[in-house]
């Protein structure tokens, strides 16, 4: 995960070099200051960690996961503004909107989720057209209305609607679940490995998004704001239903447990090749940010 983060981190700081002062030098210095440093880059770790199982070429690899990633960081931005959550920190350090200012924020996270689609569709991400398409086609699915912005979009209403355990799921299935997803099925289409082939990763991705999504629940009702680098009990103060609240914390952490077992079981096809990927399942019960 360090490797990987490191990576992730030299190949933001290569992509978002700022051009000579035109005027645009902020917007740049915006998008550095959200996308380099601190965070799981738990994203760019399960495309490199899916795409080990078919002998992918690494730097198909990592330009995939960093467009991912990339789209998650324009959400971060997004999430953190006055209209959405209102929040001041994120991985330790002020939002952009508070590091800058609110359009500065907005045009920073616009141009991440840009620049997503520009990495995929590159040649350099893969040689052959039909895969950088079906690439393009994945991640727009998980970060639009049926997928992530769609569960935020839910989780606005949550505010002032009552949710069911069933509705949370859906929710969270789709605000974050859909993103991690997206990058076990862009790993798999990397390996060039057909759709009916996918059963057991997406049951894996599946059960790995919706755990991540619990341990957060339990993060941010039991753990430190300071190793999280963020606000936490948010839910709780805006009257959220979650996982916690429905379940209560003990039946919560036995569910992430389960799911994460469940995981490591659609794995069963693979042999050492999967070790990654089931260890990325097991750190999910133990995380502390």
């Amino acid at each position: 995960m360090v490797k990987i983060a490191a990576e992730t981190d030299r190949r933001f700081a290569f992509l978002l070099a700022s051009p000579e002062d035109d005027g645009r030098g902020g917007l740049y210095a915006a998008m550095r200051h959200a996308a380099i440093g601190g965070g799981k880059r738990l994203r760019p770790l399960l495309v490199a960690a899916t795409a080990r199982l078919f002998a992918v070429d690494p730097e198909h690899a990592a330009r995939t996961g960093l467009a991912i990633e990339a789209i998650h960081v324009y959400s971060l931005i997004h999430d953190d503004l006055p209209a959405m959550d209102d929040d001041d920190l994120r991985r330790g350090k002020p939002t952009v909107h508070k590091a800058f200012d609110e359009a500065t924020a907005i045009l920073a996270g616009d141009c991440l989720h840009a620049l997503a689609f520009e990495w995929l569709a590159h040649r350099d991400t893969h040689p052959d057209p039909a895969v950088r398409a079906d690439l393009v086609l994945e991640l727009a699915r998980a970060a639009g209305p049926i997928g992530m912005a769609g569960g935020q979009m839910m989780d606005i209403a949550a505010e002032t609607t009552s949710f069911s355990l069933a509705m949370v799921g859906r929710l969270q299935a789709m605000k974050t679940g859909a993103l991690i997803a997206c990058c076990v099925e862009s790993g798999a289409i990397l390996g060039r490995l057909p759709p009916e082939g996918r059963t057991g990763l997406r049951g894996y991705a599946r059960d790995v998004g919706l755990a991540f999504q619990i341990a957060d629940d339990l993060l941010d009702v039991e753990g430190d704001e300071v190793l999280a680098g963020k606000r936490l009990r948010k839910d709780e103060t805006m009257g959220k239903e979650t996982f916690v609240s429905l379940l209560g914390v003990e039946e919560a952490r036995a569910r992430c447990a389960m799911l994460v077992d469940q995981a490591v079981a659609h794995l069963h096809a693979f042999g050492p090749e999967a070790d990654l990927l089931r260890d990325i399942a097991r750190f999910v019960l133990g995380r502390d940010r």
